[in-house]
């Protein structure tokens, strides 16, 4: 068992893992169209950015399988450069999070 004290900050990890650069091959679509394979590049609790695929649409919930993951709900914030900023629906656990980007890391 890890515990940790909190003294002074109410996020122990927040400095270490707010964005981290990974690149994750995982499946995304929207609506009822078929699913489509994008890189996924940043990803932190809260998000990530993937590469612009020709059929997204801000106004529709983004749905991502990301390998070994459970089907996450995301919903698009932004796009410039052929790069997609999204935002999931519910913000990872922490542990789920390292996890991914240990897993990302030792492959």
């Amino acid at each position: 068992m890890h515990h940790e004290r909190i003294t002074g900050s109410k996020r122990p990890h927040a400095q270490r893992s707010e964005r981290v650069g990974v690149t994750i091959l995982c499946e995304v679509r929207q609506g009822t169209r078929p699913w489509k394979m994008a890189r996924l590049e940043d990803l932190s609790p809260g998000g990530f950015r993937i590469a612009w695929f020709p059929e997204a649409r801000p106004e529709l919930p983004l749905r991502i399988r990301i390998p070994g993951m459970q089907l996450l709900t995301a919903r698009i914030c932004w796009e410039r450069d052929a790069v997609i900023g999204c935002e999931f629906e519910a913000p990872l656990h922490i542990a789920v999070f390292e996890h991914i980007v240990q897993s990302t890391q030792t492959a």
